[in-house]
Order: structure tokens, then sequence, then C-alpha cells
């Protein structure tokens, strides 16, 4: 496997979350570990099950998720964060706070942070 390149730091972090559901993925796993995929498919409502599929990959590639197949019948597959997926959780609280202070909550379809600090927006 080739390993990727990046412009610099910032292209790096942007890239390796980049993707319309990798960031409810990683804070759903955050906030509800372990997950299901099923579970995971049910809580993002609008995905795709291949693009659920391509993204969970993708998240565990970069070292983000770990995903765990139990030799049951049938199988049961979780998925969880890993260190190195739960390093992030400060810079994505970062990024959902700004975007609490920053744009009209009528411009969002759905809230995923925390309602204790919805209420500190003041929503």
């Amino acid at each position: 496997m080739t390993k990727k390149k990046y412009l610099n730091e910032f292209d790096a972090t942007l890239q390796i979350i980049q993707g319309k559901w990798k960031v409810m993925i990683l804070y759903e796993l955050y906030e509800h570990a372990p997950r299901r995929f099923g579970e995971l498919h049910r809580y993002i409502r609008d995905i795709s099950h291949k693009t659920l599929t391509n993204q969970l990959r993708e998240l565990e590639e970069d070292g983000l998720v770990s995903r765990t197949v139990y030799p049951e019948v049938p199988p049961r597959v979780e998925y969880a964060l890993t260190e190195k997926g739960l390093s992030l959780i400060p810079l994505l609280e970062m990024i959902c706070d700004w975007g609490l202070g920053h744009v009209d909550r009528e411009q969002m379809e759905r809230l995923l942070c925390e309602e204790d600090e919805i209420e500190e927006a003041g929503w």
C-alpha cells in the first residue's frame, strides 16, 4: 500500500476527516461506542449502505476506527474509536462550537453537539 501524500499538516488533517459523513461517524462512536453497522446506519439516516461501508473502511485505514469481528452466528461486527480517533475529539468539539456560534441554526438540518453546548450557545 502506498502512503498518502499531503501538502501540509492542515491538508493532512482535513483530508483524513473529509467525507460527508465521517465527522458524524466519529462523533457517534465517541458518544456511543462501540456501535454496530446497523446502529450507525440508523443514526446517520440518509447515508447509503455502500457509502457507510466505504467511509468506515477509510477511517479504519487511517487508524481512527477499529473494527472487531466476533465469531458468532450470525457474525457480529462492532466499530469503536482508536486512541488516534479519540485524539480528534477536542478538534471536532471546537469545530462544533464554532459552528454553533457563527452559523444560523436555521441553516442546519441537524445538531450533533451535546445539549449543554447548545444551551451555552443560546439555543
